[in-house]
């Protein structure tokens, strides 16, 4: 007899076995036990997380022949439910969108929808990774899926949610399926083993529930890995043996080089990794990861849940963890996840990777950006035990050119300005400055407005700043400009003519 994984040894049966999805469980039921079922359901989410599970015992709530109606607990012992089970029930079609993407198929299934059940009360099509079927199968089966027949039921699954036509959406029911949290599959994995007779340590079942990434399925699969090694009895140590741990020994002491800003001994071991085997893109995946468990670590304690540490290597870890604050873990994990982006195109990704090791390395000698604006802000309090002196207003000069007509322009007391003056320790001893009184002015004459049009130095300053010459302000005593005589105009005549 051959072998049957605990993926599909255990998959859920009926609604109530349905691990981490209580709201999508409890709408289901209340359409059932209300007669309000849909004619069509798309359910998304990523792998594992019960889409399928979901499609297939929805199909058996719907025509379960133990019950004359649909019932939200098939028994799952007659022939109908055993044949969805199974995947070859007659009036349950599983169709798999990968391989049947092509307009003709949805054809036949438009012709076949007609036809009534063999012997359910609906015909019902489950099509798996339905986003695979191309634009012309999908724009077939718009009208089929606006209006099916009494007797038909669509259910849709996906996981590229992104690629099913807005079309197709709008004509079902939607249901987006969450990953199933670590403890939840901690608690499922615990039962397994029970009915299995495996003993397993807390740590080992926390940790293929972390690499399992909110797919039950994918944490089975680790599981029946760890079971293939022939013991009774999974520790902390087979459990090392078997998975990739979250610590690894070179990176650890590349770590320990930033922070000690040896760039020497970064780039030695950036070397042993890359010699491992380790190609550049699979370095910075493992560096990123182990870069944000310190990270987690250093913000939310050596005890959180959101990371799994070995206990042989905790304490180096929480070490590890306090050699670098939180804008630091957060530019460079950026950092190397630019450098990840990079070396996937370029030819010289070897190159590329030690820049950026080495960069890591120095990162003391950068400075974040608010640190900058604190030290230049001109308002931070002084270290003066003596209040700073009012600035002074110094006074307009004699003549300048203005970009506003006069009768607009504001007073001296207004349009003079000045830095602010900086506190010293000895300001106390020195007597009050006074501003000099303002001198008394006249508007300039309409014919020492024109000379001053002319000079050469006036006219290149407008012309860089594409500016007219409103007024012009003289000093009461000084002279009238008088316009000078036009210079005689130069004949350019050719020679021999009058």
């Amino acid at each position: 007899m051959s072998y049957t994984v605990l993926a599909r040894k255990y998959r859920s049966l009926t609604l109530d076995e349905i691990i981490g999805q209580e709201p999508i469980v409890t709408t289901l039921k209340n359409a059932i036990l209300g007669g309000r079922v849909h004619h069509g359901y798309l359910f998304s989410g990523t792998r594992g997380v019960g889409k399928t599970s979901m499609a297939r015992i929805l199909a058996k709530s719907l025509n379960c022949l133990k019950f004359s109606a649909p019932t939200v607990t098939p028994c799952c012992t007659c022939e109908s439910c055993t044949a969805i089970n199974r995947g070859d029930d007659i009036d349950v079609i599983e169709i798999d969108a990968a391989s049947n993407t092509g307009v003709d198929n949805i054809r036949d299934l438009r012709s076949n929808a007609n036809y009534r059940p063999v012997r359910s009360r609906h015909k019902i099509y489950i099509i798996d990774e339905v986003h695979m079927l191309s634009t012309g199968a999908f724009n077939a089966l718009l009208k089929t899926l606006e209006e099916p027949p009494d007797h038909v039921k669509f259910i849709f699954a996906t996981t590229e949610l992104q690629k099913v036509p807005a079309t197709i959406q709008s004509r079902v029911q939607l249901f987006e399926f969450q990953s199933i949290p670590v403890l939840q599959i901690v608690g499922q994995l615990k039962q397994i083993l029970q009915k299995e007779g495996i003993q397993a340590d807390d740590v080992v079942l926390r940790r293929v529930a972390r690499y399992a990434n909110g797919s039950m399925r994918d944490a089975l699969s680790l599981l029946d890995q760890l079971l293939s090694f022939g013991t009774t009895v999974l520790d902390e140590s087979l459990v090392s043996a078997m998975l990739p741990s979250s610590h690894d020994e070179r990176l650890a002491n590349l770590i320990d080089a930033f922070s000690a800003h040896e760039a020497a001994q970064s780039l030695k071991w950036t070397d042993d990794c890359l010699s491992h085997g380790w190609t550049p893109e699979r370095f910075c995946e493992n560096l990123i990861e182990y870069l944000r468990i310190l990270m987690l670590i250093h913000l939310c304690g050596p005890k959180t849940d959101l990371v799994d540490v070995p206990t042989q290597v905790q304490d180096r870890v929480v070490s590890q963890s306090a050699a670098f604050d939180a804008p630091t873990f957060v530019y460079m994990i950026n950092v190397l996840e630019e450098l990840r982006r990079q070396v996937k195109n370029s030819g010289a990704g070897r190159a590329l990777v030690d820049a950026a090791v080495v960069r890591l390395s120095m990162v003391q000698n950068f400075t974040s950006i608010a640190t900058l604006l604190n030290d230049l802000e001109p308002s931070r309090p002084s270290t003066s035990p003596h209040p700073p002196m009012p600035p002074q207003k110094p006074t307009p000069p004699a003549s300048s050119v203005r970009s506003a007509p006069s009768y607009n322009r504001p007073t001296n007391s207004e349009s003079s300005y000045a830095p602010k003056a900086r506190p010293t320790a000895s300001r106390t001893s020195e007597p009050p400055v006074k501003s000099p009184p303002p001198r008394e002015t006249r508007t300039a004459t309409r014919e020492e407005l024109t000379a001053v049009q002319k000079d050469p130095l006036v006219r290149q300053a407008l012309d860089l700043f594409n500016g007219t010459l409103v007024n012009v302000e003289r000093p009461m005593n000084a002279p009238t400009i008088t316009p000078s005589k036009p210079e005689p105009e130069i004949s350019t005549a050719p020679e021999g003519e009058d």
